[in-house]
This record gives structure tokens, C-alpha cells and sequence, in this order.
């Protein structure tokens, strides 16, 4: 088998299993709360979120990975325990590498989506007039709702935010859960079908879903690109509940009233920062899907 070394660039053992070990502790930082709290039956309306909606599990958002491109040199013990894992391959010399034709074989079509997705979002404007009232129509007229929280405005007054704003909410991810009195009243009615065109990226849950690709491209996005773009989806989660109708006061978070003009600056602000983080993780992650699919 040729020599990984002579397509990639390669790590020394010191300096893959340094990179290892900083990825394990930054996930930790949100990891280890959340298992703590599951196994007290506790949940976190902010932070369980993006284990609980996403599907990638704690244990293998800790698993760091070189990506594409990359290869580890062995230890004195042997190569590294990639070697072992889906997807990787194993030269002459013991060097430890992506195969990308066996993964291209089985998730060629999953990088071509996601390359296709993410780009068609890059070339659009971002668009911060949507001030957050997604969450406001998942509750409206409900008696029932997602998460086990006061409304900040009551019953009534969550009501009259949604009947007095427009409301313009193009990805599909949230609308689904808009309640049926809340569905006509989105001047958009994105579809699954629909999704890659309608994505903009100065939505907050474009952002958060920045996490959600990195992951689905599996082993060939770098650790530290995955940890980013989770890093940045907790904090997007933040602002998301923040503006949302809910009372988080009492888990230490100030609400962003988007039912008033200064409000709406502070989302709209809050959006466009993290438009502006999110676009160049997108970059990233679109040059990944692109050192794929290279001959």
C-alpha cells in the first residue's frame, strides 16, 4: 500500500494526541454537565439542546479526527487507534489516514449535498428581520408546549406578539413546529423540498445547523472545525431562547423583548454577528466537501 505520507500532511504522535486531548476537554465543558444532569433526571432548556435535538451523541462529538487531508504517524505502541475505526486506512509505514475512495463510496452523495447546501446559502444576503418570532408561533394558541417554562408575556399577551408582527421564518426545521393557527400567518411556507433554496444565512438555526453538517460529514471534518461550529451553535442557542417567549430569568437569562424596538436592534445585531462567525465556518466546511471530491 503507498505511503499516506506522500498525499497528506502527518502528524507526529505528541502532536495528534495533544490535539486529541484539547478536543475531549473543550466538548467536556458542555459534555460532562449534561451527562451529570442526565443521570439526576435534570434538563437545561438551553444547553441539553444540542444533544437532544441533534443526533450526534456526546461520545462521538468527543471522538477528535484529523479530516481529510490529514494523517497520524504511529506511536511506539503502534498506529494510532484510528486505524481501527470506519473510513480509515492503514499504509506500509503504519501512517493512519482518511480513505477517502471508501468513504466517497459510501457518503459520496451525502458531500454532495451538503457542499450543494451550504454553498447555495454562502451566495445569499443575510437577511435579520425575522426577529426570533419562529419560537413565539411554536406556542401560539397552544395549550401545550415544548419546553416546561413560564411565558414571559402570559397566555394572552404571547398571543398579540404573533398577531402584531409579520411574520417571516424561511427555514423549514422550525416552521414545522409552528402550531396550526401559526402556519398561515408565516409569509414563507418552506418545504423539506424546498429547503436548500429557501436557507439564508442570517437565520439562527442555519447558523446552529452549521453543527449538524460538520458532524454528518463524519470523520473528514477536522476536530476543531466540529468543536467550532458546536462552540458557536451554544451560543446561538442563547440568543435563540433569549428572544424567545419563555421566562428564563430564573436560569440566569436576561430575555432580548423582541416585541419592542430595542429588542429588535439587539436581535438583529445579535444575527448578524453570528451570521458573520457562521459564514466563515461555512467556508470551511465547504473547502472540506471540496478536498473530498478533488481528483
Amino acid at each position: 500500500m503507498p505511503s499516506a505520507s506522500a498525499v497528506a500532511t502527518v502528524l507526529a504522535e505528541p502532536e495528534w494526541q495533544a490535539r486529541a486531548a484539547a478536543h475531549e476537554a473543550r466538548i467536556d465543558r458542555w459534555a460532562v454537565p449534561h451527562r451529570e444532569r442526565r443521570m439526576h433526571g435534570e434538563t437545561h432548556p438551553v444547553h441539553d439542546f444540542l444533544f437532544t435535538y441533534y443526533s450526534e451523541t456526546p461520545g462521538r462529538l468527543r471522538r477528535w479526527h484529523p479530516g481529510v487531508g490529514t494523517a497520524l504517524a504511529p506511536s511506539a505502541d503502534g498506529p494510532a487507534p484510528h486505524a481501527a475505526w470506519r473510513w480509515y486506512r492503514t499504509d506500509d509505514d503504519g501512517i493512519v489516514s482518511l480513505d477517502r475512495a471508501r468513504y466517497l463510496a459510501d457518503r459520496g452523495s451525502t458531500v454532495d449535498f451538503v457542499h450543494g447546501f451550504l454553498a447555495a446559502t454562502a451566495g445569499r444576503p443575510v437577511f435579520a428581520g425575522c426577529f426570533g418570532l419562529h419560537e413565539w408561533a411554536m406556542v401560539y394558541r397552544a395549550d401545550e408546549r415544548r419546553h416546561a417554562l413560564p411565558l414571559r408575556l402570559g397566555r394572552a399577551g404571547t398571543d398579540a406578539v404573533v398577531e402584531g408582527h409579520p411574520i417571516r421564518c424561511s427555514h423549514y426545521d422550525a416552521f414545522r413546529f409552528f402550531t396550526p393557527g401559526a402556519v398561515g400567518r408565516n409569509r414563507l411556507q418552506p418545504t423539506r423540498e424546498t429547503q436548500a433554496a429557501m436557507e439564508q444565512p442570517g437565520c439562527l438555526h442555519a447558523t446552529m445547523d452549521l453543527y449538524k453538517w460538520a458532524y454528518k460529514l463524519g470523520p473528514a471534518v477536522p476536530g476543531e472545525l466540529l468543536a467550532d461550529c458546536f462552540a458557536l451553535a451554544t451560543e446561538v442557542r442563547e440568543l435563540d431562547m433569549r428572544a424567545s417567549p419563555y421566562d428564563l430569568r430564573d436560569h440566569g437569562y436576561a430575555p432580548v423583548a423582541v416585541e419592542t424596538p430595542e429588542g429588535k436592534a439587539e436581535y438583529a445585531a445579535g444575527q448578524r454577528a453570528f451570521a458573520g462567525r457562521g459564514a466563515e465556518l461555512r467556508r470551511r466546511l465547504v473547502v472540506v466537501c471540496e478536498t473530498l471530491t478533488q481528483a
